[in-house]
C-alpha cells in the first residue's frame, strides 16, 4: 500500500513550479557558477512551502521532508537536441520505510528546456 501524499499532487506540482520559477525565472541559460544558488533556492522554497502548508497548529507538520533538486546542462541548444547532442541522465531512489506513512514524488520542470537544461525535483516524506 502506498502512502498518501501530505498534499494533493497538483499542490506539490504548484510548489515545485513556483520554486523553479522563483530561482530561474530570469535565467536565460545554464550557468555553472550559479547552479548551487539555484539548487539551494529551489530546495529551500520547496521545504518552506511544504512546512507551511502542512503544519498542524503550533506542533509543525506530521512529516519530515527531504527535497532534492538536480540541474542538468544540455550539451547543445534545445533546437539541436534532436541530433543526439544532449547529455543523458537517469536517476532512481530506493528506500526501506513504512509504506503507510512514508512516500516520495518526483517532478521535471518543463520551463528549464528553453534555458538549455533539465531540472528534476524529488520530494520525500517520512511520517512522524
Amino acid at each position: 500500500m502506498a502512502s498518501p501524499s501530505p498534499l494533493p499532487t497538483n499542490e506539490l506540482q504548484a510548489i515545485a513550479n513556483s520554486a523553479c520559477e522563483k530561482a530561474l525565472g530570469s535565467a536565460e541559460k545554464y550557468d555553472h557558477t550559479t547552479v548551487a544558488t539555484w539548487n539551494s533556492e529551489i530546495i529551500n522554497t520547496i521545504l518552506q512551502s511544504l512546512i507551511e502548508k502542512t503544519k498542524q497548529g503550533d506542533q509543525g507538520p506530521a512529516y519530515k521532508y527531504i527535497a532534492n533538486s538536480t540541474i542538468i546542462q544540455h550539451l547543445t541548444s534545445p533546437s539541436e537536441a534532436s541530433t543526439g547532442g544532449r547529455r543523458g541522465m537517469h536517476s532512481a531512489v530506493g528506500a526501506y520505510w513504512n509504506n503507510e506513512k512514508d512516500g516520495t514524488w518526483s517532478f521535471k520542470w518543463e520551463g528549464a528546456e528553453a534555458k538549455g537544461m533539465d531540472i528534476v525535483i524529488s520530494i520525500t516524506w517520512t511520517g512522524l
